[in-house]
């Protein structure tokens, strides 16, 4: 039954902000150095005809959503030119809805033909012909207006954007996107997103520190060409200066001599300085289970207390499930086994567990609405949850943040702009400086607060570039 508090899309404006890391940050064979953040602010009127405006924004990470030998310049425009077509496209949609309505029905019923469309006409590059950008690109991309859109119903109605996910204000119940793996009893009929998102949501999480292939691990490693700006540099003074409990290492994925002792490097470094917990990336490059089989039996029998360390292995498998129909039980029988890279929506969650994956790492930059609803469906059939980072700086943080306090991860968060580009945060920072730092090893969320997202956005002192569209 339609509510009175639905909402279509009148404008829309879309920003592009520049940001330079201080140290660099390696996905398998690229290394990012700068990124482009993406921000949009939708304007949205309910049936009665009130108005309200959301702000949605996410890193354009080139690297992790588009890994190609192509040109970075080449995908870095793409991404940006499909921004653009997504703006034009939102603002000429037409259709009223909550905004897990609209968000769904846009990806599942536009996104597709828009993706095609830009690829039968993208322009080729200076090293090649257009290569077709990938559908986790496209999401990315589609993700900042999503957001948006959540942002500006909550608003509309002055509430937080977690208090809108109920019968109240959905139209549809779960059994209208999702349905249940054959014989798991699951069912969604009547249930809606917040039959599985906690009623009162932490306002502190563990911080996970990312630590890429790149990064220096003690003082011995200083060549002297590191930034000089009052930010630690090395691993050990970021667990001594974070009091951080929570390492994500980075690994290659084609080289087990140089992952086994990476791992064992980093978990005896951080062992000895008070890490509790370790987590294991392997960079979606293996191609076979026995690969990482054999080195998490190698840590178990000749590091038993850094096997006991280690929470979670993520994604070391191509991004493709269909493509790469790989049985990973015997991996998760070992450790829990997290997607990322490959859960784009809860099908591929569904055809993930299928394949033996335990877990799903959600991020909001796949869309708000996919991450509720893949989190939902994840629940229902007994999956662990977890938010991974996009390097999420600025306004990005904030959703991040609250996706994680409300779905119930198996522990804490990701979070790692504050490594690689923390300046860049200086104005939303002054307003919620507990989100942009992380203290005891934890950040904290009570500053968030308000309808939407809660970013405050009238007291954040940013200046923003022209704006590369603006519509309506």
């Amino acid at each position: 039954m339609p509510k009175p508090t639905d909402i279509r899309v009148i404008g829309c404006t879309l920003y592009f902000l520049p940001v330079q890391t201080r140290v660099p940050l390696k996905f398998g064979p690229e290394t990012l150095t700068s990124v482009t953040c993406a921000r949009a602010r939708v304007r949205v009127a309910d049936r009665s005809g009130r108005i309200a405006e959301g702000w949605g924004e996410t890193p354009l990470s080139v690297q992790w959503v588009w890994p190609s030998a192509q040109s970075y310049q080449g995908r870095h425009e793409a991404l940006r030119a499909f921004c653009q077509r997504l703006a034009r496209a939102w603002v000429e949609v037409g259709e009223v809805g909550h905004p897990l309505e609209l968000g769904w029905d846009f990806v599942e019923q536009r996104l597709g033909d828009l993706l095609e469309q830009f690829n039968q006409t993208r322009p080729g590059t200076g090293d090649g012909p257009g290569e077709a950008m990938p559908r986790l690109a496209a999401l990315v991309c589609e993700s900042v207006f999503d957001q948006a859109l959540h942002d500006a119903y909550g608003q509309l109605l002055g509430l937080p954007v977690y208090a809108t996910y109920g019968p109240e204000h959905l139209n549809r119940d779960l059994a209208a996107y999702l349905s249940p793996a054959p014989g798991a009893g699951a069912s969604f009929r009547g249930q809606y997103p917040s039959d599985y998102l906690a009623a009162t949501p932490t306002d502190e999480l563990r911080a996970w520190h990312l630590v890429g292939g790149l990064d220096l691990l003690e003082r011995g490693e200083l060549t002297g060409s590191e930034p000089q700006d009052g930010y630690p540099v090395v691993l050990e003074e970021w667990i001594q200066t974070d009091g951080l409990e929570c390492l994500k290492v980075k690994l290659r994925g084609n080289d087990a001599v140089w992952d086994y002792a990476r791992l064992v490097r980093v978990g005896e470094l951080g062992d000895a300085a008070g890490v509790k917990w370790l987590s294991a990336d392997f960079n979606c490059t293996v191609l076979e289970p026995g690969y990482v089989n054999d080195i998490l039996d190698r840590l178990r029998d000749e590091q038993p207390r850094l096997y006991g360390m280690l929470l979670y292995v993520e994604q070391p498998f191509p991004y493709d499930l269909e493509a790469h129909p790989i049985q990973v039980h015997s991996v998760a029988a070992r450790k829990p086994l997290f997607l990322d890279e490959s859960a784009h929506d809860w099908r591929l969650v569904q055809r993930g567990r299928e394949l033996g994956w335990s877990g799903v790492a959600l991020k909001t930059c796949k869309t708000q609405s996919g991450a509720i609803l893949s989190a939902c469906w994840a629940r229902a059939h007994g999956m662990t949850l977890m938010v991974q980072d996009l390097t999420n700086p600025m306004l990005a943080q904030i959703p991040h943040l609250l996706l994680a306090a409300h779905v119930g991860t198996i522990m804490g968060v990701e979070t790692n702009s504050m490594q690689f580009y923390p300046a860049a945060s200086a104005p939303e920072a002054a307003v919620h400086p507990e989100l942009y730092r992380r203290r005891s090893g934890r950040v904290h969320l009570a500053s968030i607060r308000g309808p939407g997202f809660g970013y405050r956005l009238a007291e954040i002192a940013r200046e923003l570039p022209s704006p590369a569209v603006t519509l309506g």
